[in-house]
């Protein structure tokens, strides 16, 4: 019947048509964006930091790690409270991404200590030996121009001052990368609300293991721990650890909570068993570094 009148079914194809790109497309623009979907706490970048983004998006790093929490259980687990649109009221243009080679940087501002991200940005598999990352270690070597910075803030509208401007001067890709790196997901307290609370009494179930036993679990912190405490616990990125006097349930809880200010993340994921093993693990290397 429709096909008897193609002039009828093309007015009613076009309508319908019309009718998903405004319920999809037109009206979330208009939704999205408002003063009423802005988070408070959630600040513009700051000069150094949006040369950092400039400099993510000229390399492409987009086209490897993501930047978007999806409200799905196992994306939450993983990386922390969902994403919400009022997080990117100053992001120009969006950088959400579907592509994960890498994991989702979201939730990345205040994992880790600077330092870290210098020596992996430097040297990739330094932290994380599996990882196909290529090296950017040649970012220290390129310095800002903070005159070509100032032409882009001022064509982009960005509101910079000559003084900010003026405090790129020495800065490399390097530092504006981990400044940018810092700034994601920082300006909202989700780890706050995330944080993990341990609820009962912890008791020791390796508190009777052997040393030959123990010795086995050396993969686990060489895997987890060794990039920042140094192989041997001599202390690198992170605190040396040989000599500490940690009982169990205190050195159990640092490393399944992790240290927010000290920027140790949550090895929750490991579960308690390998946590418990990592525990076991380094109090006895600790007893014997002290000795």
């Amino acid at each position: 019947m429709w096909e008897k009148k193609p002039i009828l079914l093309l007015v009613l194809a076009t309508c319908a048509i019309m009718v998903g790109t405004i319920v999809t497309m037109i009206l979330p623009f208009a939704w999205v964006n408002t003063e009423a979907d802005r988070i408070e706490g959630v600040t513009p970048y700051t000069a150094l930091q949006q040369e950092g983004r400039d400099i993510y998006i000229r390399d492409g790093c987009n086209n490897c790690h993501t930047q978007t929490v999806r409200p799905l259980v196992p994306e939450v687990l993983r990386y922390g409270d969902y994403s919400k649109s009022g997080e990117f009221v100053y992001d120009r243009p969006f950088l959400w991404g579907s592509k994960r080679t890498g994991p989702d940087l979201a939730r990345l501002g205040g994992k880790y200590p600077d330092a870290w991200h210098y020596k992996h940005m430097e040297s990739p598999r330094s932290m994380v030996p599996k990882t196909n990352m290529p090296d950017y270690g040649w970012y220290s070597n390129n310095l800002l121009d903070p005159q070509m910075i100032q032409r882009k803030m001022e064509t982009l509208g960005f509101p910079y001052t000559a003084e900010e401007i003026k405090d790129l001067e020495g800065k490399n890709d390097m530092d504006a990368m981990v400044a940018y790196l810092q700034k994601l997901g920082s300006d909202i307290p989700w780890r706050d609300a995330a944080e993990t609370t341990i609820v009962g009494d912890l008791v020791n179930p390796y508190a009777d293991a052997n040393q030959e036993t123990i010795s086995g679990w050396a993969p686990i912190y060489a895997d987890n721990c060794a990039a920042c405490h140094g192989p041997n616990m001599e202390g690198e990125i992170g605190p040396e650890l040989i000599g500490e006097d940690y009982d169990d349930e205190i050195l159990f809880t640092i490393i399944y909570t992790g240290i927010t200010d000290g920027g140790m993340p949550s090895f929750s994921n490991l579960g308690t068993d390998k946590v418990w093993k990592l525990t076991n693990y380094i109090r006895t290397y600790q007893a014997e570094g002290s000795q």
